[in-house]
């Protein structure tokens, strides 16, 4: 009976292995919602009215290179690096474009 039993699990751990092989990557998140997370520090559409930094107009590039900048701790943040690092290059990849097509 104990042998039924772990062959029994072992078939079911391998079907759900199966199973999440299979599973579709996530879609990617838009640009735009992205972008919405900027918002809050740097102002609607980043134009920061405080102390923060605008982003409104700056290039792709700029973001771009700011961003990874900040996610690698090549520069100084106070918490800039800590947000960078939650998005991934594809991410920040979107982010930039978006804001730089949209918020100029």
């Amino acid at each position: 009976m104990r042998k039924l039993v772990v062959i029994a699990a072992f078939a079911a751990a391998f079907v759900a292995g199966a199973a999440a092989a299979q599973t579709p990557a996530a879609a990617p998140i838009p640009g735009s919602v992205l972008a919405a997370t900027c918002s809050g520090c740097h102002g609607t559409g980043g134009r920061s009215v405080a102390e923060i930094p605008s982003i409104y107009g700056k290039t792709e590039t700029q973001i771009a290179t700011a961003m990874l900048e900040f996610k690698n701790d090549r520069r100084p943040a106070t918490v800039m690096n800590r947000h960078a690092k939650g998005f991934s290059d594809a991410e920040i990849a979107e982010l930039s474009r978006y804001i730089a097509a949209n918020w100029r």
